[in-house]
């Protein structure tokens, strides 16, 4: 029975008031981590470096929504965290392979005055130590000792001045850059937050984008920095084992890397009186990250605490989360058939519920399960003898062929995770190689094909959609879809294969919600209709690829190099009235 639209609205913001925090990529999602922003990981990224292609880029953000004049105590690392970037390359190997840990001391260069910055010395002058471990955890190497943290952009006086660092704010970040015993370039310090997103749409229950004649769309991110820590490591370094650099192509599964961040704490902080903590016990897990709006607008938030503190590897057979993803809340305010109506923001985006006339996607529907055990599936990825059972758990779980694999496993090179360029319009069909990022781990990471070439960020075919854009390219470019074979299709390096600061990750996975994916490898939108039209590209699936929150770029140009983050904003810079971008 289909409820009024009052009903809708009621239950709509109900529901979004408890659980639909779509914040930012990781900010302040969790009810405990938002006491604790010097441990909240905020955001992942993990990309072929532009400038040099023989490296991977990795970074991780923390502590979240800084106001460039928050002091006289501004923000910097916390000491008695752990900060941790982790990689897997090897699904047979249960744990990371690679993990890197960063862990900063805190020094009051000048416990005289109650500026920051003053005479080149600085209250809370932070420093780190780097350690690497290449053996799943079971020892850790010391890389990096006393690695330079620059700090904070309070003004032109604290850092141009003579009597403050007497240098410019660029010269300290690159002065921060260093190379480690191990041949890592590293950097740690604020930047720009280098996330873009509409809050303010996205709070006024789900208005992104904003609707109304006199709506305007801003970045509610706009003027906020973040801590990050960056690492630019040799491809070689993070290959599985027995791997060649030399040999890769865009399929190679050798090539295939999962990167999270977490932060962890000490179990037992006491509290003495004046200034004092004492910490003991093991170490907590207390915020973790690998694919972006994970923890935001997937997990509810009865179960956002238990997240953050368990690994990728720990969601495993986790029934209760995997079902967030089967059956995604988001998908019911992309369906008039639930609370579509109550959202006139999310109109263009609308899942398949009849896609070639037989195969529903909504949520509670059973999306391809029907074809369990059916000889069509024999050579494809949802075949019982392959990865049927991990792709086709069961009734009334629709999206665990396109959504719940985009987090947990990656796309493999095997039908129907394939263009659907040459199918001849059977979906199971083998047709354009497209991603090979295929990690089957179980866990929520970025995936990344280290072997997919950059694509320039000065090109003109560079696009913020990744993959959806790669995808668009090789269904309609004549460039690509006049063959089946493989070819380097421009951002097939963007999310969510791995993960580039300028992708616009926001709009790619509500578009994913919306059955982008589906439609890329063949299953269309319900007004695709053969026996009238050739061309898939209908207007549903237009109003899809069209779709957009309508903040696309960060609020601040990126850097052509090393660590690529934007310096942070200035404490002393009057805070722009336009509601843009």
């Amino acid at each position: 029975m289909k409820t009024s639209l009052h009903q809708r609205l009621v239950f709509f913001a109900l529901f979004f008031a408890l659980t639909f925090s779509l914040a930012a990529s990781s900010h302040r999602e969790a009810p405990l981590i938002a006491d604790d922003p010097l441990a909240d990981n905020t955001d992942v990224y993990a990309f072929r470096s532009p400038d040099d292609p023989s490296t991977i880029t990795l970074m991780a953000t923390y502590i979240p929504m800084q106001l460039p004049q928050g002091g006289p105590n501004y923000y910097t690392f916390g000491e008695n965290i752990r900060y941790e970037i982790h990689v897997d390359n090897d699904a047979s190997i249960p744990g990371d392979e690679v993990t890197y840990r960063f862990t900063f001391t805190r020094v009051n260069e000048d416990p005289t005055t109650f500026f920051n910055i003053r005479l080149g010395a600085e209250n809370l002058k932070a420093t780190y130590t780097l350690e690497r471990s290449l053996d799943g955890g079971l020892s850790f190497e010391t890389i990096v000792e006393d690695g330079p943290v620059p700090g904070y952009n309070i003004g032109p006086r604290s850092i141009e001045s003579p009597v403050g660092y007497d240098s410019t704010y660029t010269e300290m970040m690159t002065n921060a850059i260093v190379t480690a015993s191990s041949g890592e370039k590293v950097w740690a310090g604020p930047s720009d937050d280098p996330f873009f997103v509409d809050l303010g749409g996205i709070f006024d229950l789900g208005d992104s984008p904003r609707q109304g004649d006199d709506a305007q769309n801003r970045d509610g991110l706009a003027q906020f920095n973040v801590h990050t820590i960056a690492l630019q490591v040799p491809i070689s370094t993070l290959l599985k084992a027995g791997a060649s650099v030399g040999t890769a192509n865009i399929l190679d599964p050798d090539h295939i890397i999962g990167v999270w961040a977490s932060a962890s704490r000490p179990a037992v902080r006491t509290l003495t009186a004046g200034d004092t903590s004492v910490y003991s016990g093991e170490w907590v897990q207390v915020s973790r990250l690998g694919m972006p709006l994970t923890n935001e607008a997937v997990i509810p938030v009865g179960m956002k605490d238990y997240w953050n503190a368990i690994t990728p590897y720990e969601e495993i057979g986790d029934v209760l989360l995997d079902s967030f993803f089967f059956n995604p809340e988001l998908a019911l305010y992309m369906d008039d058939d639930a609370f579509g109506g109550a959202v006139p923001a999310f109109a263009p985006l609308r899942i398949q519920t009849n896609s070639l006339g037989q195969f529903d996607f909504s949520n509670g529907a059973d999306g391809l399960f029907g074809l369990k055990g059916n000889a069509a599936l024999d050579g494809t990825a949802l075949a019982e003898a392959a990865f049927g059972s991990l792709l086709l758990p069961g009734p009334g779980l629709p999206r665990s062929v396109d959504l719940w694999p985009i987090f947990h496993t990656g796309a493999p090179n095997l039908p129907p995770y394939q263009l659907a360029t040459g199918k001849a319009g059977n979906p199971l069909a083998a047709g354009k190689p497209f991603i090979n990022n295929f990690l089957p781990n179980g866990g929520d990471m970025l995936r990344l094909n280290m072997a997919v070439p950059v694509t320039p960020r000065n090109s003109e075919s560079f696009s913020s959609l990744g993959l959806v854009q790669a995808a668009v390219l090789g269904l309609t470019d004549p460039l690509y879809n006049g063959t089946a074979d493989m070819q380097q299709i421009p951002n097939m390096d963007g999310f969510p294969n791995g993960r580039r600061l300028e992708d616009d990750v926001t709009r790619i996975e509500l578009q994913a919600v919306s059955g982008v994916v589906l439609a890329a490898i063949g299953l269309w939108y319900d007004d695709y209709d053969p026996t009238t039209s050739p061309s898939p590209v209908t207007d549903n699936l237009v109003s899809v690829l069209s779709y957009s929150t309508q903040v696309e770029e960060n609020d601040k140009p990126f850097t052509a190099s090393f660590p690529y983050v934007a310096a942070p904003w200035r404490g002393t810079v009057v805070k722009h009235t336009n509601p843009g971008n």
